[in-house]
């Protein structure tokens, strides 16, 4: 029997129809205005707290912070399982404490806060090499529609403070701004599943563990998790019950009853 290939499997072409392309589409659309956000927020908290750290509003203003980028980092966690696929569980290794320092304390000895800010520092980058492939394809999507829509105008942004353009008045014009655009839209988003690759990455990293058993598994070969374990090395299944060991080894058969009364009266 033929197998035919899945749609998403078929190189360089198969990103369109591969649903993960648009969840890291997706991923990357939000990463642009929480990375700025973050670096914002938690630049600005670690820089006025170090400042004012001779005073007591500096040591609160840093606790804030750490405390604050674990709920943050908790949120991308969440992202991350959702959009990415890593299967991430929260951090074990906050120990029990009482009483107010040592709650603090706890948290500042935790690896998990640490990487946590770790993360989120980072994600300010990710939202700039974001902004590659999101602009790319905006800028592309236009010629994929040029048949439809000509006569217009595409812009492509500036250059020493002039305007690129490119004016499609006739069907010529527009057929050839069509394959252009494909082009374009298949490298944006192949650059978006390469930025999201690295994101995922640095997730797996910083944000958690993994989770053993979990239903999906690595994002990149789209197989779930324990799918290789069900089979062979070369993905085959056995559906046949393995024999006993009995069955197996000719030393350990149970003796036959009949054939025992029949040894015993040659015997006789």
């Amino acid at each position: 029997m033929v197998s035919l290939r899945q749609p998403s499997g078929i190189p360089v072409v198969g990103v369109l129809v591969d649903g993960r392309t648009y969840r890291h589409l997706l991923y990357l659309l939000l990463s642009v205005p929480l990375g700025f956000v973050y670096s914002t927020l938690f630049t600005f908290g670690v820089a006025f707290g170090l400042l004012l750290s001779v005073a007591l509003v500096g040591v609160v203003i840093l606790l804030a912070t750490l405390i604050g980028s674990r709920l943050v980092a908790g949120f991308e966690r969440w992202l991350a399982n959702a959009l990415l696929g890593t299967g991430l569980s929260r951090p074990d290794d906050l120990v029990d404490a009482q009483g107010a320092l040592a709650g603090v304390k706890k948290y500042v000895d935790a690896r998990s806060t640490w990487a946590g800010l770790g993360f989120l520092s980072l994600k300010f980058w990710v939202s700039l090499f974001a902004f590659v492939p999101l602009v790319l394809l905006a800028n592309a999507l236009p010629l994929v529609a040029a048949p439809l829509r000509y006569p217009y105008t595409a812009g492509f942004g500036e250059v020493n403070g002039e305007p690129v353009t490119w004016a499609i008045d006739t069907l010529p014009e527009a057929l050839v701004a069509l394959p252009l655009g494909v082009v374009g839209v298949l490298l944006a988003l192949h650059l978006t599943n390469l930025v999201a690759y690295a994101a995922r990455q640095m997730a797996v990293a910083l944000l958690g563990r993994r989770e053993t058993g979990s239903a999906s598994g690595p994002e990149g070969d789209g197989a779930p998790a324990g799918a290789g374990d069900a089979g062979d090395a070369d993905g085959e299944f056995d559906f046949v019950d393995d024999p006993a060991p009995a069955d197996r080894d000719p030393d350990n058969r149970e003796p036959d009853d009949r054939g025992d009364d029949d040894r015993g009266d040659d015997g006789d």
